[in-house]
């Protein structure tokens, strides 16, 4: 690690290295050099400092894709403080926790969003409300148009905090995961090393990045390894596809693949430029691994990731890559399997996967406790998935502990749905569990009953349209079930396994 762990400062060094390769091209042809980047990053570094920002303090961003956005990240981290980036379907009732949580010195979102929760924000410490539009006219970038840059990347220690991202709880209650300088670019390098990742080569950017995968996985590793971002504000499989002609990489969920698999025009000719299609954040059907090789001659290589841990697994990049597989630890990366107690678990046996490394997260924000409990003595990371290990090293994952579910990619924690359910009228209990979804891989589900007064559940359309009230679009039921009783085990603990089975093809 160089002597300034700042994430930041090892940008600003690597687009230096590469400054004659453009950092994007967006969609009309456009290019911004490596040059305009560094210095879009020190007036907002500038600016943030003007605003009161000092090392340590929170920036909770909700903004739609932009590079403006992107620049924002760097220059939070440069100066110190600590990049809380939010998914934009989030509604205002669910930012209100973040910013009770997270106590931020700014807030950075829409004029419409920022009227809804101003005052929250205030009330929890924001001093400063900025707006941050894609086409500059927002606040925030008018200011930095005549701000005084901030200079030096300001230095950091690897374990100082870099970024604060949400994570679904089992609990109902979401956890900050305290995600430091030094877990962002060792895990940015392993990639760059695993995926052989050249400068001057291109790489499709098509998704959020207020996530893991469009924000690190993405982000990180291509500007830090010198290649160019081809942007796209959101997934269109037919611009994506057509951009296979001036491209080397994608990087994408389930969802782009089912999506391409869906455009006429994909086929070997299409692709005959590309190196590399990566597909993550959701488990890939073998179904649609067998049928884009079948049209592409290309085998997707699916890796494996969370929001603690950033990326954990790869399958290999020269070698056979299997369907249903996650591959092998990246470089500097420890993974196990084990039993109940921790301790490793033969080769071949089913049990908990549990990760060492630089790229494992700090810990959950204000929450010591929950912390520990998800921490082996020995240091293991406990990631609640279950998997089995290969005797060559391949994991394969078999289950998720918890019953989280991931719908196009992000997690969604079924309590907190059912919660928001039980508390309806007419509603008795309800579980709430993924199913098979072509599009989403998984999609929401809810199954209710009667409550026990005699009452019986709004229409499903009436449950659904109240509770999008309250969620984002991606966390809501696509379809509520009414039963007269929910299936149990012998234990009285609501079987979802058997709800999951006997409603399997209900999405299909």
């Amino acid at each position: 690690m160089p002597e300034n762990a700042n994430l930041t400062a090892q940008m600003e060094q690597a687009l230096r290295d590469h400054a004659a390769i453009p950092a994007f091209v967006l969609a009309d042809g456009r290019t911004h050099s490596r040059q305009w980047l560094l210095g879009e990053i020190d007036r907002l570094a500038g600016v943030l400092t003007s605003a009161g920002v000092v090392a340590g303090d929170r920036v909770t961003v909700q903004v739609e894709k932009s590079l403006a956005a992107v620049s924002l990240y760097l220059a939070t981290l440069k100066i110190g403080a600590v990049f809380n980036p939010l998914n934009t379907g989030y509604t205002a009732a669910e930012i209100g926790f973040f910013l009770s949580d997270a106590e931020p010195a700014v807030v950075v979102a829409s004029a419409e969003r920022i009227a809804l929760i101003g005052d929250v924000a205030r009330k929890h410490g924001a001093h400063s409300l900025f707006t941050l539009e894609a086409d500059g006219s927002g606040t925030l970038t008018e200011a930095a148009r005549t701000a005084q840059p901030f200079g030096a990347s300001l230095p950091r220690q690897a374990d100082d905090l870099a970024t604060l991202l949400y994570t679904s709880g089992t609990t109902g209650r979401s956890k900050g995961a305290m995600i430091t300088h030094g877990n962002l670019t060792s895990n940015a390098f392993a990639l760059i090393a695993a995926w052989e990742l050249t400068a001057g080569e291109t790489l499709i950017h098509a998704l959020p990045i207020y996530h893991v995968h469009g924000l690190f996985v993405a982000l990180n590793s291509a500007l830090l390894g010198g290649l160019k971002l081809l942007w796209h504000e959101k997934f269109d499989a037919r611009a994506v596809l057509a951009d296979f002609s001036r491209a080397q990489v994608l990087t994408g969920v389930p969802t782009f693949y089912t999506r391409l698999l869906a455009e006429p025009a994909l086929d070997p000719t299409a692709c005959a430029g590309m190196r590399l299609f990566m597909s993550g954040s959701a488990p890939l059907l073998p179904e649609t691994h067998a049928a884009f090789r079948k049209r592409t001659g290309h085998a997707i290589l699916e890796r494996y990731g969370m929001t603690e841990t950033g990326m954990i697994a790869s399958n290999p990049l020269h070698g056979k890559r299997i369907a249903g597989t996650v591959g092998c630890a990246l470089p500097g990366v420890t993974v196990r399997v084990a039993g109940i107690d921790g301790h490793e678990l033969p080769r071949g046996q089913t049990g908990m996967v549990e990760v060492s490394g630089p790229n494992v997260f700090k810990g959950y924000w204000r929450l010591p406790d929950k912390t520990r409990d998800e921490f082996r003595p020995d240091g293991y990371f406990i990631t609640g998935d279950q998997g089995v290990m290969e005797d060559d090293g391949r994991l394969s994952l078999v289950g998720r502990a918890k019953d989280l579910i991931i719908s196009g990619g992000l997690n969604i924690y079924p309590l907190e749905i059912e919660q928001a359910l039980n508390a309806l009228p007419g509603i008795g209990e309800s579980a709430v569990i993924g199913l098979p979804h072509l599009d989403f891989g998984e999609a929401v589900v809810a199954v209710v009953t009667p409550s026990t007064d005699g009452g019986k559940p709004a229409h499903e359309a009436e449950l659904i349209a109240e509770l999008s009230k309250r969620f984002a679009k991606f966390k809501c039921p696509k379809r509520v079930v009414v039963l007269a009783e929910l299936p149990r085990n012998a234990m009285g603990k609501v079987s979802k396994a058997e709800l999951r089975e006997r409603f399997k093809a209900l999405l299909a």
